[in-house]
This record gives C-alpha cells, sequence and structure tokens, in this order.
C-alpha cells in the first residue's frame, strides 16, 4: 500500500514537471540555434537552404556540381538527399565537418514503404484499415534507414486521390478525407515515434502540400482548381492530422492551386501553415519545383523564383539552386529582409539539434546497427503479416477460396508468377550492398506452401505488355492438367508511380484474353490482380471464379499470396478508392454531393445526372472487400435521439461470424447531414472499427458520436456543427449499409 503511494506520487510529480522539462529543452535548443545563427555569414546561411542529390543515385533530372564538395567544405550546404549506407553517408558528412562551424548535413531519403524490408504500396497498405499495422510498418522502416545514416523520409503521401489515373495513388491513403487523415497521423508516429533525435525514428515529411491530388484529369503535375471550402474540408485535414502528429517537416507540391504554384504560394505556406496552424518545423520544396515557377509562367526568372518561394514560407529548396544562385542578391537588392532568411535557418538548424547532430554528427550512421537493422527477421514477419492483410478478395463463387492443400495439381499462370522485383512496387529503395534473395517471389511463396504431394504446374502463358499470343497454347495445356488454376496478371511497377499516369487503366497487353483462353477449359481460375492503382478489369470481374487484388506487396508478397490463398489468413481488407466501370466514370468517390435530379437506380437515369450509357454504380464501391467468413450486423441502438452541442450519443451493434472460419470485419460508420447550410455529401466516413471474431462468436461495439462528427466548413471557412436531423449508417461498405437509423442536433 506505502508503495503504491509514493508510485503514485512520483507519477503525479512527473506529469508536473514533464511541460516544464519539455519547456527548458525547447528554450534550450532555442538558445543554441540562436547561438550558431550568430556565427553564420550570409553564405552559410543560405547554404542551410539547399538540398542538393548525392551523386550515385537520383529521383528527378539531376544538376551536376563540379564543386559540391568545395561548397560542403565552404558551409554552403544543408542537405544531402539520396545518400544511403553508413559509408556514403559518413563519408558526406566528413567533408562537412571540415566547415568553418561544422554544422552537420541532414541525410533525406524517399522511404515510402519501407527500407530494405519493403512493406505493401502505401493504397496497399491503407486497405488493411490497421492504424496500428500501418504505424509498425513505418517504424520498422525507420528503424532500418536510420540505422544506414537517413535522418529523414520523404513521406507520408497524405493527398486524397479521386482519381485513379493519376499514377501516384499509390503512394497515398485513398479518396477518404477522415481515414486518409488518421492513416496520416499513425504514419508520422511510426516514422517519428516519441522522442526527437532517437537512432531508430526519423524525422516524417508531410506531403505534397497541397491539393496535389487534385491534379486535373489525373495527369501528374497537372493544375488544381476548387474552392477554398473544398481545399479545408477534403484536402487539407491529412495535413493537419499529420502536423498534430508533431510532423518535422512538410513538403509543397509541384501542382498550382487556382493559378498559384504551391511552391510560391503564401497562402499555403505562411497563412494557413506557419500562421493559422502555428507549424515550427520547415517547409522543403518538391525536386526543383522553385525552378519550375519560371515553367508555370508565374515568375519570369530564377531571381524572382527564389524571390517567390522564401517570401511565401518554403524553407528549403530541393535542387533547383534558385537559393543558392540569388538570396543573397535578392537581400543585397532589399527584396528579402535578412530576418526572412534567418527564420528558415532556425527551423533547419532546430532539427539538427533536436536529432542531436550537433553533439554527434554521425550518430545515426552505425555499421553493426546497420547490419542488425537490416537482417532482423521480426521485420520480415511484420511485413507478411501486413501484406496478407492488404489482399482484398473481390469476388469467391461457389466459395472455391481458400484452396485446400491435398489439391493434387495446381497450374500457376501468368507473366508476374516468378517476377522478383515487380513486387516492391514503385518507390522502393535501393538499399546498398543488398540482393534481392530476400525479396519472396509468389512462385517461391507457393512453392513453399505447398507439400510434396502438390504438383504446381508453371507457364508464362504472355507478357503484361503486347500483343504477343504465342504462350496460350502452353498455358492451356498447362490449365487442362490442373485441379485449379491461380492467373497472376495486372500491370508492371512503373506503370504507377510518379509520372506514371495513365489514360487507360484497363489490364494491359493480352492477359485478358489469356484468362479467357483458361476459363474455356471449364477449369476454376483464381485471379490475383498485381497493381499499384484501381484498375478496370471488367471481363475479369464477371468471368473469373475468385479474384484477390494483391497490389505490389512488398518483399514478403509471395508469402502472403500463398497465407490467404489457402486459408492460413483469412482476407479483411477493404478497398479505400472507388474501383470504376469505365474511365469515363472518372472522377468517381463514393462522398459525393446528390444533385436536383439524382438517380435512384439504374433503371432512373433518364432526365438525371448519370450516363445514359453507363451504370451509376462503380464496380467496387470504397469500404468494399469479402472475407471467408460471413458475418451478420443486428441490434443497432442509440443512447438517445437527440442531443446538444456539448453532448454525445454512443452508438452500439451487435456484429456475429456467422461463418465457419474465424475472420476480421472491418464495420463502417457513415453519417449524412440532410440539410445544412452548404450542400453535404450523401454519406461520409466517420468512424471505424476493425474487430476479431472466431466461428460463430459475437461482439457488441460502440462508436460516439459528438459534435466534432457533426462539423463542416461553412461558407465562411467556419468549423461548425449546425442543428438539424442526421442519417446513421452502419454497413461494411460505402454501399453495403447493414443498419440504418436517425437523430438530431438540437440547438
Amino acid at each position: 500500500m506505502k508503495r503504491t503511494a509514493i508510485n503514485l506520487l512520483i507519477i503525479i510529480i512527473s506529469i508536473a514537471i514533464l511541460p516544464r522539462i519539455s519547456s527548458a529543452q525547447n528554450n534550450s535548443i532555442s538558445h543554441k540555434v540562436d547561438s550558431v545563427l550568430n556565427l553564420m555569414t550570409l553564405q552559410e546561411k543560405i547554404g542551410q537552404l539547399n538540398q542538393y542529390n548525392d551523386d550515385l543515385y537520383a529521383t528527378g533530372p539531376v544538376t551536376v556540381d563540379a564543386n559540391k564538395i568545395a561548397q560542403i567544405k565552404r558551409g554552403e550546404l544543408g542537405s544531402i538527399l539520396n545518400s544511403q549506407g553508413t559509408t556514403r553517408t559518413t563519408g558526406w558528412q566528413n567533408i562537412a565537418m571540415q566547415s568553418r562551424l561544422k554544422i552537420p548535413l541532414l541525410f533525406g531519403q524517399d522511404v515510402v514503404h519501407g527500407y530494405k524490408t519493403t512493406f505493401p504500396i502505401p493504397l496497399a497498405e491503407s486497405c488493411s484499415w490497421d492504424l496500428d499495422l500501418m504505424e509498425k510498418s513505418a517504424r520498422i522502416a525507420a528503424t532500418e534507414a536510420s540505422a544506414g545514416g537517413i535522418h529523414w523520409t520523404f513521406a507520408p503521401m497524405v493527398d486524397i486521390a479521386r482519381d485513379p489515373r493519376w499514377g501516384r495513388v499509390m503512394e497515398g491513403a485513398g479518396e477518404d478525407t477522415y481515414l486518409g487523415s488518421r492513416i496520416a497521423y499513425a504514419r508520422v508516429k511510426g516514422f517519428q515515434g516519441e522522442i526527437p533525435g532517437a537512432t531508430n525514428s526519423v524525422m516524417a515529411c508531410a506531403k505534397h502540400y497541397a491539393a496535389y491530388g487534385a491534379a486535373v484529369g489525373g495527369r501528374d503535375y497537372n493544375s488544381v482548381d476548387m474552392s477554398e471550402r473544398q481545399l479545408f474540408e477534403y484536402y487539407l485535414p491529412p495535413f493537419k492530422a499529420a502536423l498534430d502528429a508533431n510532423v518535422s517537416t512538410f513538403m509543397n507540391a509541384f501542382n498550382d492551386l487556382n493559378g498559384v504554384p504551391a511552391t510560391g504560394n503564401k497562402y499555403l505556406q505562411r497563412d494557413i501553415l506557419k500562421g493559422l496552424w502555428n507549424f515550427q518545423g520547415f517547409v522543403v520544396s518538391d525536386w526543383a519545383s522553385v525552378g519550375g515557377m519560371i515553367t508555370h509562367g508565374y515568375v519570369k526568372n530564377e531571381y524572382e523564383a527564389a524571390l517567390a518561394a522564401i517570401t511565401a514560407g518554403c524553407d528549403m529548396d530541393m535542387e533547383s539552386r534558385c537559393y543558392k544562385n540569388n538570396l543573397a542578391q535578392l537581400v543585397q537588392d532589399g527584396k528579402v529582409p535578412v530576418a526572412l532568411i534567418d527564420d528558415a535557418v532556425r527551423r533547419i538548424l532546430r532539427k539538427k539539434f533536436e536529432l542531436g547532430l550537433f553533439d554527434d554528427p554521425y550518430k545515426f550512421s552505425n555499421s553493426e546497427r546497420e547490419t542488425e537493422a537490416l537482417n532482423n527477421p521480426e521485420h520480415a514477419k511484420t511485413a507478411r503479416e501486413i501484406a496478407a492483410k492488404s489482399i482484398v478478395l473481390l469476388k469467391n463463387e461457389n466459395n472455391l477460396l481458400p484452396l485446400s492443400k491435398k489439391l493434387k495439381t495446381i497450374a500457376f499462370i501468368g507473366p508476374l508468377v516468378k517476377a522478383v522485383k515487380q513486387n516492391k512496387g514503385f518507390w522502393d529503395v535501393e538499399v546498398p550492398d543488398t540482393d534481392s534473395n530476400f525479396i519472396v517471389s509468389q512462385w517461391e511463396g507457393l512453392t513453399d506452401k505447398l507439400g510434396k504431394n502438390t504438383n504446381l504446374l508453371y507457364a508464362e502463358g504472355c507478357k503484361v505488355q503486347g500483343e504477343d499470343r504465342s504462350g496460350f497454347e502452353e498455358a492451356v495445356n498447362v490449365a487442362k492438367q490442373a485441379d485449379v488454376v491461380i492467373l497472376s496478371i495486372g500491370e508492371l511497377r512503373d506503370m504507377s508511380g510518379e509520372a506514371r499516369s495513365r489514360s487507360n487503366i484497363n489490364i494491359p497487353g493480352v492477359q485478358e484474353e489469356l484468362l479467357k483462353a483458361i476459363l474455356a477449359t471449364g477449369k476454376p481460375v483464381v485471379v490475383l490482380i498485381n497493381a499499384g492503382r484501381p484498375l478496370i478489369f471488367d471481363y475479369t470481374a464477371e468471368n473469373a471464379t475468385a479474384i484477390l487484388y494483391t497490389w505490389w506487396l512488398g518483399s514478403e508478397a509471395g508469402n502472403a499470396i500463398a497465407d490467404v490463398l489457402f486459408g492460413d489468413v483469412n482476407p479483411s481488407a477493404k478497398i479505400t478508392m472507388t474501383f470504376p466501370r469505365s474511365v469515363g466514370q472518372i472522377p468517381i468517390y463514393y462522398n459525393h454531393f446528390n444533385t436536383g435530379n439524382p438517380p435512384k437506380d439504374d433503371n432512373d437515369r433518364f432526365y438525371r445526372s448519370a450516363y445514359i450509357d453507363l451504370s451509376i454504380y462503380p464496380k467496387y464501391e470504397f469500404g468494399y472487400g469479402l472475407s471467408y467468413t460471413s458475418f451478420k450486423y443486428s441490434n443497432l441502438q442509440l443512447s438517445k435521439k437527440k442531443m446538444k452541442a456539448g453532448e454525445s450519443i454512443q452508438v452500439s451493434v451487435t456484429i456475429t461470424n456467422t461463418g465457419k472460419y474465424e475472420g476480421e470485419e472491418i464495420v463502417q460508420l457513415y453519417l449524412r447531414d440532410k440539410a445544412a447550410s452548404v450542400v453535404r455529401p450523401v454519406k461520409e466516413l466517420r468512424d471505424f472499427k476493425k474487430l476479431n471474431l472466431k466461428a460463430g462468436e459475437s461482439k457488441t461495439i460502440q462508436f460516439i458520436i459528438d459534435k466534432e462528427k457533426l462539423s463542416f466548413f461553412n461558407q465562411q471557412l467556419q468549423w461548425v456543427a449546425e442543428p438539424g436531423e442526421f442519417d446513421l449508417m452502419i454497413g461494411a461498405s460505402s454501399r453495403d449499409i447493414k443498419l440504418n437509423d436517425s437523430f438530431e442536433l438540437i440547438d
């Protein structure tokens, strides 16, 4: 009893003094930053505002510097990107330590979905709806990257995207603002951890600020034009969530927003981010986007580009050299006050102090820790788990899946069966001194899963691209010998990603023709679709016996796919981006507004806001995904039917596993504001819960509805909840609503 009291007293004292400690640490760092700043020349200050690419590997057009080393020795560079591995990062840091003030370099890298251990592409991972696992995958990526000398990742991408033609949908969390915000928060926490400067963490970067995902026509780098209300309600919240998670940096976007390039957009960077939101970190440009404003037609030369960017609040210039070549002259000409330069430098120096680089510039470059981190078997186990939970079961006719391990003969056919690196997807990291032996192909995964009693046959059938059908005959002959056929098709890993927009997002080449030829044998066919975006595959959707959407699952892809195919893992993923029936439906998303003439169904399309030659429904709606088991929703109860602004309603619902397999269900809660001062969506995701149920088991879960869940931005950009009636919907997807009710918000 006495010990308990003492422990309680310690906790109370700790809680009381923690804010003071934090404040003292901040004051100490601020003092150190100012001390360094006071010693710096203007050229050294400007140097901190520049980031150059390493000489070995680039993720954009390279600017060649014959005197890069000399610049670093003069203290005229703040950061290097695409340098990795302890040998390389230590080498560059050694040069920085020869400068007058010995200000350490920051090393940045696009660690988007893993470092050596590669996780599913972020869009795939988002389909797991598993926030804890997403945080864990980011933590593992940070652990591996930081051990190799990386301080900073250019992730997460938190852009909301409603157009699957845009190649960069693979980097984000899909179309929904609420879910995207929850995922943004989790990923930032995963990358950064709780303590700045821990050697198993990296600084995160919320990108691309802002509205990049709304590029016209889904064409990368394209313009964006939208109302402020739409910007605040749908596209900014994930960035705010990242900020709430204490994200260290922001990256501005390539696009212009309402005619002003994001890189030179004062409203976005100074007024909202650093003003309204009080962001204390720093903003980095995207690759050469400062100079890109010249091509936009916003400025006429690099001098004006540097002026526009620094004035707008862009602190670091990635690769354009506009700051390096023009800021000193801008100061001399009286167009840029030194105070503006100092503010940007302070922000960058603060992060270097928080990371502990001034105390030990090499603290993250530890070869022993690097070897240990890159060979930790637990990392592969986690990658396998989240990969399996990212696979979406789209169809399972006659309960073909899961397959029996006692099958005598299985035909594994398709151009991606034995692919290795393809499984990593776009934006993987080429880690120095590693090979591809750690990547598990789909063939290897199935081979390891099956015993000696099952004969596994193979045929390529065709390539991903092209019109060559010469392999069809062999594939058909192999299929005829099998009890079941598994067909692995899709797009190549580099057909989605940056600068990978596609006007035609059908399954490429003759792959669906190959499926047709195999189906003619009468054999049941399981189709695996490998992709970085929602594809259009109407023939496959209508005719395949079963479909698993496997995205690009990372280095454990083969094992994860085998786990799901044979029922060691029951698929639970649900798509976070709507799958269209045709390109003509794009953009299509679940949380659209109604019109004055909305169609009721596909029989009610004339003189309505619908195409007369196309269904009003997508192929697969947001939140859709099947399981090997089935779930019953029942007993929806609301604690009350009316609530005031300061109150809340408790919602309870019972979920029962009515099938024969243990499984996970993602229960989704949607709301609709029936009448408001601005038109509201037909439904909006406002909460979800993922629960595991054994066969026959029931659980009652609760949701809380409060004012925050009912709020939106009105015409004056005020965050308000207006009195009125709301529809409540609980379902297995945005379309598959199982239970309904309503309630009222009153004055």
